[in-house]
Formats: C-alpha cells, structure tokens, sequence
C-alpha cells in the first residue's frame, strides 16, 4: 500500500472527545472515526487490525473444534422472555418493528443459540458440540466511553458450548482457557494478560474473566504472587470463594497479591441449564432418559483487544502493533528525490511485497523527512526501513524495529533475510 494512495490522513490532533488514549492515538493515527458516543468507523488500516486479531481469535476458536455460525442480531420479545431478561438487562436495545413487534439488538445470543442448536442435538451421540461466531453487538451504554473499549456497537466473538455431563463442560472449559491465552499472546497482550476469578452472578459460584495490566484499566485486580493468577476486585469479600482460589488464606488478601489496574478483554461462565431449561433443550442419554444440555458461554471483545493494544502497548510517540495485529509488518520511508533514487525505492518496495512481505510505503513527494518520522511511529508498524541518497550509495538500507531505540544499516538481501524469519 501507498501511503500517497490511503483515502485517510495522520491529524495533528485527535479532536476526540472521549479522552482515553486509545480513542486518542487510533483516531490520531487515522485508524477509527467517531460517528457519535460508542460507536466508530473502522478506516482501512483500522479495519486491517480488526480483520486480523478476527483472524487470531477464528483460527484458535477452530482448533477447540468449534464451528463458526452467524445468528441474526435482530431478535424477537419472545425468546428473552422465556429466559425473564427482556425487562432485566439494562443495556437491552429494544425497538419496534412492523406490525408493532418488540424487538432487540442482540448484546449477546444465549437466547437464539440454545433453541438453535437443540433443534439438532437430540442424542448422547451429538454431543458434545461447540459453536461461535463474530459479530457486531449491540449494548445500550448510559455513559459510553474509553473509545473502543466501552462501545454502544462493538465487534465481539461469543462462542457455546453443549455438554452431556459436568465432567464434560469443565474438560472443554479448562481447554478453553489455554485458547483465550493463544489469543492474548498472539495479540502481544500475553505477558500482561491473566486468567482472572470474578463474581458468577446468576450461573455459577465464579466465573472468569481475562485480565490486561494497563494504569488506564477501569477495573482492579489482585494478582497472586508468583502466578498468572488473579481475582476481580469485585469478588474478595467472599471469604469462601478466596478460601477456594487461596487454600492456605490467612484473612490477610495483601500477604498473597498485588494490586493492579486492568482492563478486562473476555471472559467465560459454566451456564449449566440455565438457558437449556427455559427452552425445553434436552437430549436422550444411554439410558433412554432426556435431560438438559448443559452449557458453557465464552466471550471475547476484537474490538476491545484492538482498544487495548493501542492503551497498554504504545508510547509517547505513538503506537506499537505486535507481528499478527499490525496491518502491515514494514512502514517503508523513502527520502529519496532524484529520479534515480525514487526508481530504486520503487524497485525495493516492489521486491518486498513479491517476497510475500506486506509493506505500507511512504512514497510522499511533499512531506518532508521529520513529518514521516512521526507518522511511522504514530502508525506504529513493527519495523521501519528507510531508503535514502545516504543509504543508496553504501548499497544499504537503514532498518529499526518500531520499540528499539537504535537503527542498523543492511543490504536488502539481509533485510529480507530477518522480515522473512523474524526469529
């Protein structure tokens, strides 16, 4: 991609009212536009992030052996009333459609997945049985903020899950778990990322949530020392469930964790029957009796995750995207202005991308070298290379990792050698 052919621009300033730095810095960059409170365009570099922390979340959803769905998010009164949610959840966006039917924007599916998928599942054979999709919902925010990270439309993978016994629900859920990490690591998020234990409401005794360390997190959260552990805030006056997750608790929390802000980018619950048995979703068992499914919901927010890179992995200068995030993995910079020299940025930019190498290229005439400094490190791609009369005459390239503080010069054969196999 041509930098002097992107339909969108760096600003100066954001002139983003949210002032959160991840609504800052990804408008700043030209990633999103704000249309109104809590809900934002993705523009082409932004929709390439979005795309391929999708693409992460997808490839580790298929190797749990889920299947990917779409159900609609337009959805009827009746089904939340069978569940008794219509009038209990308050972000429920509800609208009235033709023939003065109520309806509602899904924030989330339990209410569509479980009479779904139980018109398939009728025996012990069929199970156990997961499926996911991703999908834009929709949640009606009285004070939508902090940009892509409390939205009234937001992108979101929830995945279900269908078992015969409880053994099996804790088999698939643990199993879950371990693909919720891939994903963080893969997003650049895994070493600040952790499993943690939070309050399981209506469906269980806890449930789980994930975890990113940022000083900018809304929530609190007490690590375990020495562990990749942690509890929510929100649970730690329940002394039997810290007596559960501490064995040897001594009444003392602080002798045990440290306090930590973070933000929380999925989380997962053991539903049981709960949905199964508002809507009659059972299966025939060996033993010739029907019983309830038992279930599992497991959610994760793209959109959140993107907010979140841009909160916890950037710098003063701008952003840093991790390898599988970025939405190219070389910002090349050309300073150069004979033809000669443009000729040979071409061909160089043309022999990267015919090594299979994505390559967002500041090809710009009439932007001076500082200016495209900065906006290589607003933009924040992982690596930048810069090709100039200076490098041009020693047969080399000027090469620097976006988070290092120093650049090395190569041949473009070396520089291929390293974009190739990073490791």
């Amino acid at each position: 991609m041509r930098l002097s052919h992107l339909v969108t621009k760096t600003k100066k300033a954001s002139g983003e009212q949210d002032p959160s730095r991840n609504a800052a810095l990804l408008t700043k960059a030209g990633y999103i536009q704000r249309l109104m409170s809590g809900a934002y365009s993705y523009l082409p570099l932004g929709l390439k992030v979005l795309n391929n922390i999708e693409t992460i979340i997808r490839e580790e959803m298929n190797a749990l052996g889920a299947q990917e769905i779409l159900m609609p998010a337009l959805q009827p009164r009746e089904i939340w009333e069978k569940t008794g949610r219509w009038d209990k959840i308050d972000v429920l966006y509800t609208l009235k459609g033709a023939g003065d039917a109520d309806l509602a924007l899904g924030p989330t599916h339990e209410e569509v997945v479980t009479p779904l998928l139980s018109s398939f599942l009728k025996s012990h054979r069929d199970l156990p049985a997961a499926v996911y999709q991703i999908q834009t919902k929709y949640r009606n925010e009285a004070r939508a903020k902090a940009g892509l990270l409390r939205g009234r439309e937001f992108r979101m993978k929830d995945l279900y899950s269908f078992h015969l016994t409880q053994d099996d629900l804790d088999e698939f859920y643990n199993r879950t778990i371990e693909a919720y990490l891939n994903v963080y690591r893969r997003c650049g998020l895994g070493d600040i990322t952790y499993l943690t234990y939070a309050t399981g409401g209506a469906f269980s005794k806890y449930s789980h949530e994930f975890q990113t360390i940022t000083s900018s997190g809304e929530d609190i959260i007490y690590k375990l020392k020495s562990t990749n552990v942690a509890i929510n805030k929100e649970l730690v006056e329940d002394i039997d469930a810290l007596r559960d997750i501490i064995p040897d608790f001594n009444g003392q929390l602080a002798d045990y964790v440290d306090e930590y802000r973070a933000i929380e980018v999925g989380n997962i619950f053991k539903l049981g029957t709960r949905f199964s048995d508002a809507f009659s979703a059972d299966v025939t068992h060996a033993d010739g009796k029907n019983y309830p499914l038992i279930m599992g919901c497991y959610g994760i927010g793209s959109s959140r995750i993107m907010g979140t890179i841009a909160e916890a992995l950037s710098d003063d200068r701008g952003l840093i995207w991790p390898d599988e995030v970025a939405p190219f993995k070389v910002h090349l910079v050309s300073l150069c202005h004979e033809e000669w020299e443009i000729e040979q940025a071409n061909t160089i930019y043309e022999r990267l991308i015919k090594s299979g190498i994505s390559v967002l290229y500041d090809d710009r005439m009439d932007v001076r070298a500082g200016e495209k400094f900065s906006d290589a490190d607003l933009l924040g791609m992982p690596r930048r290379v810069v090709v100039s009369s200076k490098t041009l005459e020693s047969n080399s390239i000027e090469f620097k990792p976006r988070n290092d503080p120093g650049a090395l010069l190569l041949t473009l054969e070396n520089l291929e050698n390293i974009l190739l196999d990073p490791t």
